[in-house]
């Protein structure tokens, strides 16, 4: 931090200044008071005795003083400015994810109270303009389903070769369609009192029959893998759609014939292992983004699976990890 935006420096620079002049005005004053003239001073006979009086009585006693009152003031002013740096770590520390996050004003000194409230005040609007967009996006997305269902029976009713294509294009409408309601209830409503115990045994098994019919289709496999036994708080919804992200991630880069690979454990964890070139942590953290693709995803899709991942995750207090030599991405609970 540079001298000009320290305050404490700021401080003590100050208060040593003023020090220093208050030191120069005794002298002068102590000087006026003995009738030190300049024609005394330029005495060599009478200087020797000036300064030794001076020094003894004037000097030594200033020094003695300022010593102790500097550090005295240092110490002041560093816990004098001690709140704000608590403050600041704890800005510092909150999760990007969290929110109703505010600056605690209890310990703040008044001068600085001013500025705290109106951070707070800006974090309410950004709260309240974010829950308004997230709002807007849920209402939309729930008002797509419905004609969403209505042309996918009309598209069953046709008789024509370009039927199926149709049909599978609607099929990742709505895919698309859920993926943006569960991305929506999760930004506005982080998951806390419909917190229940999940299995993630269970968990797996669904989302491994859910997938089946899809990687018979694509000519793959998948398998479920159960190391341990565990048993998670949170919405079950939620943590299967998470799964079934990585698991659809999992059967674009596996290649044929090839088997994805639902783990469960060890500990509290569940993981998607697949036979393709594996992901890098740089990688994953690009990926955490929304609308962002790797290389070789689909470019039919949104980029928002690990986006919902990464963000079911943290809604359940647990970490998206990738585990490259293993070719692996793991969901890792507290």
């Amino acid at each position: 931090m540079s001298d000009r935006a320290s305050l404490e420096r700021r401080l003590t620079g100050g208060l040593a200044l003023v020090g220093a002049l208050g030191a120069l005005l005794l002298l002068l004053f102590i000087a006026i008071e003995y009738g030190l003239t300049l024609h005394v001073l330029a005495d060599r006979h009478e200087l020797p005795t000036v300064v030794h009086e001076l020094t003894e009585h004037v000097v030594i006693p200033i020094l003695v003083l300022i010593v102790p009152m500097t550090l005295a003031a240092r110490w002041v002013i560093r816990a004098s400015l001690r709140p704000l740096e608590r403050r600041a770590h704890e800005i510092d520390e909150a999760s990007a994810q969290e929110r109703g996050f505010r600056v605690d004003v209890t310990s703040l000194p008044s001068e600085v109270l001013p500025f705290a409230d109106a951070v707070n005040s800006l974090l309410d609007r950004i709260d309240d303009a974010t829950r308004e967009q997230e709002a807007f996006a849920a209402d939309v997305a729930h008002e797509l389903r419905t004609p969403l269902s209505v042309l996918a029976l009309e598209i069953d009713r046709l008789d024509h070769p370009a039927a199926e294509r149709l049909r599978d294009d609607v099929g990742r409408m709505r895919r698309l369609i859920d993926q943006l309601m569960i991305l929506a209830q999760l930004d506005i409503d982080v998951p806390q009192a419909d917190d229940a115990p999940v299995d993630l045994v269970s968990v797996a098994e669904d989302v491994a029959s859910l997938m089946a019919p899809i990687a018979i289709k694509q000519k793959r496999n998948v398998a479920v893998d159960v190391m341990e036994n565990a048993t998670v708080n949170g919405r079950r919804e939620a943590i299967v759609a998470a799964v079934r992200n990585l698991v659809e991630n999992a059967l674009r880069v596996t290649p044929e014939s090839g088997t994805v690979t639902i783990v469960v454990g060890p500990g509290r964890a569940i993981s998607v292992r697949d036979e393709g070139p594996g992901l890098a942590e740089e990688a994953l953290e690009i990926l955490r983004k929304r609308h962002l693709r790797a290389e070789n995803a689909s470019s039919r899709g949104a980029g928002l699976g690990l986006a919902i991942v990464s963000r079911i995750a943290a809604a359940h207090h647990a970490r998206l990890l990738t585990l490259p030599a293993e070719k692996t991405l793991r969901i890792a609970f507290g």
